[in-house]
C-alpha cells in the first residue's frame, strides 16, 4: 500500500510539473490606415481604424528542458529571433527576474493566419505569447507595463492586447477604443504573393501618397505594383458593405451584411493561387473572453 501511495504522489507531481498553456491570436483589419506626416524617428505618422476578425492562429506554450525554441506548421514563418514571438519570450522572461536567454519552454503556432499579408498575424502571435508566457510563469503585471512591453515588442502589437473596433494614432501604437462596429460577415481574399511593409511604405513615399477617396493611403501604390488587389478590391466591393486592402497588403476584404451574400462572394473570388477566408467580425467582449489563455 505504501509503494502504491509513493507511485501515486509521483504521479502527480510529474503532471503538476508539465505545464501547458494554449492561446489563440485573432487576425485584424485596417478599415482605414491614413498617413498623416513621418515622425522624427522616422516611422510614418498613422491613423488607422483597426479591427478583429475571428480567424486566428493558435499558440501551444510547454514547459521543457532546454533551450526556447519555436515551431510553426507555416514553413514562411521565421522561427529564429526574427519572430515576434520571440522577443515578446525575451521581454517576458526580463519580468520574470530570470536572467540569460530564454529557456525551459517550447512553443507550437498552427499558423492559419498568412504571412505578409496585411492581417497582423506576427504581432498577434506576439501579444499571445506575451499573455500565455504571463500565465506559465505567473508574472503578475499591471496594464500598463503589459501593454509597454508589448508596444517594446512592435506598432502593432499592442492593439492584440484590446481586440474589437480601436482607432490606432501616432505608430498605431496610440489606442482608442471604438463602439464596435456592427456584425458582420468577413470575406478575406490573399492573393499569390506576399508584400512587405517596408516595401508598402517606400513605394507610398515615392508616389507622395494615395488617393484622397481611399480608406487605406497605401493601397494605391501596392497596387500600381500588384493590379491583381485593384481587381480584387472592385470585384468584393460590388456587394460588400465596404472593401479594400487591409494594411500594407496583401490581403484584400470585403464586409457583408448577410451570409449568404458573403458566401456568393467567397466563391466568386475563390481559385488560383489565392487564399480565401469566409470569417466575421470579433466584438471587444468576444475577443477578451476567447483570447484568454487556458
Amino acid at each position: 500500500m505504501a509503494v502504491r501511495r509513493s507511485r501515486a504522489r509521483r504521479t502527480v507531481r510529474r503532471a503538476h510539473s508539465i505545464r501547458r498553456v494554449r492561446a489563440r491570436a485573432f487576425a485584424k483589419l485596417n478599415l482605414s490606415l491614413r498617413i498623416v506626416g513621418t515622425r522624427p524617428d522616422g516611422y510614418h505618422e498613422l491613423r488607422t481604424l483597426f479591427q478583429s476578425i475571428a480567424l486566428h492562429d493558435t499558440l501551444t506554450f510547454r514547459q521543457v528542458a532546454g533551450e526556447f525554441r519555436i515551431w510553426c506548421s507555416d514553413p514562411a514563418c521565421p522561427t529564429d529571433g526574427t519572430n515576434l514571438v520571440w522577443r515578446a519570450a525575451e521581454r517576458m522572461w526580463a519580468a520574470a527576474g530570470r536572467r540569460g536567454p530564454v529557456s525551459g519552454v517550447a512553443v507550437r503556432i498552427v499558423k492559419r493566419i498568412p504571412v505578409q499579408t496585411g492581417l497582423g498575424g506576427g504581432s498577434s502571435d506576439a501579444a499571445a505569447a506575451l499573455r500565455a508566457l504571463a500565465a506559465l510563469w505567473r508574472v503578475k503585471l499591471s496594464a500598463d507595463r503589459l501593454r509597454g512591453m508589448a508596444a517594446e515588442v512592435g506598432a502593432d502589437v499592442p492593439f492584440f492586447l484590446h481586440g474589437g473596433t480601436v482607432l490606432g494614432l501616432q505608430r498605431g501604437d496610440v489606442l482608442i477604443p471604438q463602439h464596435d462596429i456592427p456584425p458582420a460577415w468577413v470575406v478575406v481574399v490573399v492573393p499569390g504573393f506576399g508584400v512587405s511593409t517596408a516595401d508598402a511604405y517606400k513605394w507610398f513615399d515615392h508616389r507622395r501618397g494615395g488617393g484622397p477617396a481611399l480608406a487605406n493611403d497605401l493601397e494605391q501604390p501596392v497596387a500600381a505594383r500588384h493590379p491583381e488587389i485593384a481587381r480584387l478590391v472592385q470585384d468584393l466591393g460590388d456587394d460588400a458593405r465596404q472593401a479594400g486592402m487591409s494594411g500594407s497588403g496583401s490581403a484584400v476584404f470585403g464586409l457583408f451584411a448577410r451570409r449568404a451574400t458573403a458566401h456568393d462572394a467567397f466563391r466568386r473570388v475563390s481559385g488560383g493561387e489565392r487564399r480565401v477566408f469566409l470569417t466575421r467580425t470579433v466584438d471587444r467582449a468576444t475577443y477578451a473572453r476567447m483570447s484568454r489563455p487556458q
